[in-house]
């Protein structure tokens, strides 16, 4: 028995020993050379395995130094390999490894400029054999790993296919599983942390599961650059990227055991510091920061929810390009060429048929639902190259605000927009927008819109030229449809500081200080309805040319004629109704340069209003306004019209009372073939309409009408004319006239009564003019005292201490002589008044010129130019236009050969001299001189306006002390 035990524990001795020799020793040789000899028979690199290490009493397994590629250039490599395999593997029919730990592992995934992997080309694999034919799909092996670990790994991913490659490493790179399993239910904890360059960091954990294949947890990406991945990208689209990082936090449950769901959940997206460019180097976009939280994906459903998206300080470029298209819409269609591939082969064209087949039924579109998003401090510069003059706006700062948008469009979201335009005008827009079907109700309300953003696009049609204007708004938008179209604006708007510029006469066209348009009610295709239209301050000019042309044709450029288009069936005409037009202070200028002299008039303090026009109803307008011409003469307009068929409804009653006969001197000169000298006007015209039939009542009253010298006139009428005014003159020195016109407006050929002259009361010609009388003893002063002129200083027309004190003294004259009246002839003398008149003239251009500069600039500028103080460093290149306008012509060229000093001299000299001759300066100076006397002794001395009257002015001479002398004339009422 003890022989036997003795043998026995002998043989389990050896057995042990043998087997301690043949795992620890024999085996890992054998089997370490079996690997390196096999390693070299099928791997294209260089591949051996330093070591291989059994415990077979533990089962533990190890493999040390693994290392496929050239030295140094390691495509697969590890340091340590270690697995720990479980006995109870043989009756549980499931392999159990305690422990599978991989230490500094290391692999680099190459794809070259063909798609090649270089992975697949390690080893020499056999070629493929024929499939047989599909079973069905077996259980998974089964396996159970407690414990899966990679330790300070890395990965190296390079792709060569992109025309700039892509290089990414992760050199530390950590990843554990515990209870991994094939079998059902089994789950596995899992954890990775990979640090990438310059920050890069990915942290992910959660659970993981086989059988079937299925992950649930948290995904962490922060610190990626974009332009590691930017490459791809250029691929679609060439645009240039400079910068732009990207952080992602999720919570995730992915399933493939039948097909494939993915959700996340509590997702949240950082994009910071992303800067784009064109190709060429041009600034697309820069983008401080996007942060899109409380974000929910499910790829089953084909839905995005975002929570929350904000962004701040973006910044980005855009234009027109001269062919109409944009630029970033020429970046984005441009594709770059692509390497072409090789042919496929038969077979694998014909693998690719079903699955082309089965792309051919469109998916569902994804669902993108955005519940909050909040856009701040936005800017857009915005370029226009399509006009001639290209057209810039700057857009923002932007505020946008958009909650419960849903990409599918059946429901409204909510929509607030808040955004500067240009330098000072703001935009802001709130309410409700539908895409499908498309409908919209949003107040919109504009502030100070700089309307000369239009002058690009009114100058191919007109010479005119906007020096400025806001355009204000508050209105409702309400959106019903866009097949067809359907839209209504209700609100008020306002344009404010309109001037436009007629660019040919570098003269003001229409202007005014506020333009209100109250109760604005239009309806796209039906009406358009305005409760009050107010005018403050309207302006208009006038001119009627040399060639009777006037300013009005000027003004249109011709356009080349279009191709004749098919007739379209006229639609319902736009309704219009203006409840009512109020015009307050407005004035115009009207001028008649066929005439010689040139003849220009003025109406100031245009008061009144225009009752309701209706293009759809018959009911005329009720018309009452008021005003002044030149200054003094009062007008009036009263009656009804209908604008929108004034054929059929017009009764409107006009008067002018006390108008200066001396502005229709140009008129008498070429009519009557006399100047007048005095006189004042009475008109009182009543035109009535109806039905096309015109009856006209006018009367005519001229006070005390003087004629001057004689004009010599082609047009002149072949009568005595001094003898008819003498005649028509009554008892009170007034000529009535009575103008009755009558016809048929709807036919051309209406003939018009005569002018009938009333009587001719007085045959009797007086001797109108009575000489002056000296006065100065009705004011104690003696007759000695000399009325008769008010001396100015040479081309001034103020008053100096001298001259009001004559006035002073004339006017407590004639407050004591009622009956009495004072007529003032304005005189100027060429040879004094020429030089300073022609030194204030230009001093006037260069406050001119310089102020339409400033305007075009946009720069703040006074209220009138002549507040205005111009730098003397800025003359020099004024004075050069001012002598080319003036002169109509250029600078004689041997002044090219003067310094600059010298050559501004010789242009100033001339320019003087041009205007030091002018005779229209000389008479506005004269008519200036008269104006300040009468002024004068209306304000300060408390004469009536009615017993002043104004002469027509003449040239003189000097007086000996160098004063030029405007005579005063006496008469009686």
């Amino acid at each position: 028995m003890y022989k036997g035990l003795k043998r026995a524990v002998g043989a389990l001795l050896i057995a042990s020993v043998l087997y301690s020799l043949l795992g620890f020793l024999i085996l890992p040789g054998i089997a370490l050379r079996i690997a390196n000899q096999q390693l070299a028979l099928y791997a294209t690199q260089p591949a051996r395995v330093e070591r291989l290490q059994l415990n077979p009493f533990s089962l533990e397994l190890s493999l040390w130094g693994l290392r496929i590629g050239e030295s140094g250039q390691e495509q697969l490599a590890f340091e340590r390999l270690y697995a720990d395999l479980q006995l109870d593997s043989l009756w549980r029919g499931v392999l159990h490894l305690a422990a599978i730990e991989l230490d500094k592992g290391h692999g680099e995934v190459r794809l070259a400029r063909d798609g090649t992997l270089n992975l697949s080309q390690l080893f020499k694999l056999p070629p493929p054999q024929e499939q047989p034919p599909e079973e069905p799909a077996a259980a998974p092996f089964p396996l159970r790993i407690e414990r899966l670990r990679l330790s300070e790994s890395s990965l190296r991913f390079e792709d060569l296919r992109p025309g700039e490659p892509v290089a990414l490493a992760y050199d530390s790179l950590d990843l554990e599983l515990r209870n991994l399993s094939t079998l059902p239910g089994g789950s596995a904890d899992m954890r990775l942390v990979a640090s990438g360059p310059q920050g890069a960091r990915i942290d992910w954990q959660g659970q993981l599961s086989l059988a079937p294949l299925a992950s649930s947890g948290q995904l962490r990406v922060s610190g990626i650059r974009l332009r590691t991945f930017w490459p791809y990208v250029r691929q679609a689209v060439p645009l240039a990227l400079e910068s732009g990082e990207l952080d992602l936090n999720t919570d995730y449950r992915l399933s493939l055991a039948q097909g494939t769901e993915l959700q996340l959940s509590n997702a949240a997206v950082g994009v910071a510091s992303v800067a784009l460019a064109a190709p060429d180097g041009k600034p697309l976009l820069r983008l401080e920061r996007l942060d899109i939280d409380e974000t929910r994906v499910d790829l089953g459903k084909r839905q995005v929810v975002v929570g929350k998206l904000r962004s701040r300080n973006l910044e980005t470029w855009a234009a027109r390009e001269a062919d109409g298209q944009l630029d970033w819409q020429k970046l984005l269609a441009g594709q770059p060429a692509t390497a072409p591939s090789s042919p496929r082969p038969a077979a694998a064209a014909e693998q690719d048929a079903p699955a082309a087949a089965s792309k051919a039924t469109p998916e569902p579109a994804w669902q993108v639902l955005l519940r909050d998003v909040q856009l701040r401090e936005y800017r857009a510069h915005l370029a226009d190259r399509v006009p001639q003059q290209q057209v810039e706006l700057e857009l923002g700062p932007l505020a946008l605000d958009l909650s419960d948008f849903d990409s599918r469009g059946t429901s409204p979201f909510v929509l607030e927009l808040d955004t500067g335009l240009g330098k000072q005008g703001r935009l802001q827009a709130e309410g409700q927008v539908q895409l499908s079907p498309t409908t919209a109700s949003l107040k919109v309300a504009s502030r100070d819109i700089d309307l000369r953003l239009a002058q690009a696009y009114l100058s191919p049609y007109l010479h005119l030229e906007l020096r400025s204007g806001q355009l204000g708004s508050d209105l409702q938008v309400e959106l019903a449809g866009l097949q067809p179209l359907s839209f209504s604006i209700r609100g008020q708007a306002q344009i404010n500081q309109l001037h436009s510029l007629d660019t040919i006469k570098e003269r003001d066209f229409v202007r005014w200080q506020r333009l209100d348009l109250d109760g604005l009610d239009y309806r796209h295709g039906d009406s358009l309805n305005i409760d009050k239209v107010r005018l403050h301050q309207p302006y208009a000019r006038f001119i009627i040319n040399e060639d009777l042309s006037t300013n009005l044709n000027e003004l249109l450029i011709a356009q080349p004629e279009a191709p004749a288009a098919a007739a379209t069936p006229a639609g319902k005409a736009l309704g219009i109704r203006i409840g009512e037009v109020s015009i307050a202070d407005g004035s115009a200028n009207f001028a008649d340069f066929s005439l010689t002299p040139n003849f220009a008039t003025a109406i100031q303090q245009l008061d009144g209003r225009i009752g309701t026009l209706d293009s759809r109803s018959a009911k005329p307008a009720s018309v009452t306004l008021n005003g002044k011409v030149d200054r003094y003469a009062p007008m009036s307009v009263e009656g009804s019209l209908n604008p929108f068929d004034p054929l059929d409804s017009l009764d409107i009653a006009t008067q002018f009372k006390r108008v200066e006969l001396t502005t229709l001197t140009p008129y008498s000169g070429k009519f009557a073939g006399y100047r007048i000298r005095k006189g004042r006007l009475n008109l009182d015209l009543h035109y009535r309409i109806s039905k096309g039939r015109l009856q006209a009542e006018n009367s005519v009253v001229v006070e005390q009408l003087q004629l001057g010298e004689k004009v010599d006139s082609p047009s002149a009428v072949d009568l005595p004319v001094r003898l008819a005014v003498a005649l028509l003159k009554d008892a009170d020195g007034r000529i009535a006239l009575q103008l009755p016109v009558q016809g048929d407006l709807n036919n051309p050929e209406f003939s018009v009564m005569p002018i009938v002259w009333k009587t001719l009361r007085n045959l009797v010609l007086r001797a109108a003019q009575a000489p002056f009388k000296f006065i100065g003893g009705l004011v104690g002063g003696g007759a000695d005292l000399d009325l008769s002129n008010v001396p100015f200083a040479v081309g001034s027309a103020q008053l100096d201490a001298d001259a009001q004190a004559t006035l002073d003294t004339l006017a407590g004259a004639l407050n004591e002589r009622p009956a009495l009246r004072l007529e003032v002839e304005g005189l100027s003398a060429q040879d004094s008044d020429g030089p300073p008149l022609a030194e204030q003239r230009l001093q006037r251009e260069y406050q001119n010129t310089y102020y339409k500069i400033l305007q075009r600039r946009g720069e703040a500028v006074p209220d009138e130019p002549a507040q205005l103080q111009v730098p003397e460093d800025e003359k020099a290149a004024l004075l050069e236009g001012i002598y080319r306008a003036r002169l109509k012509q250029q600078p004689p060229a041997e002044w090219l050969e003067l310094n600059a000093s010298e050559r501004a001299a010789r242009l100033r000299d001339a320019v003087l001299q041009s205007w030091a001759q002018s005779k229209l300066l000389q008479r506005q100076l004269a008519q200036a001189r008269a104006a300040a006397i009468k002024d004068y002794l209306v304000e300060r001395g408390g004469l009536a306006d009615t017993r002043i009257y104004l002469l027509d002015v003449r040239l003189g001479q000097a007086q000996a002390d160098g004063r030029v002398a405007t005579p005063l004339h006496l008469d009686s009422e």
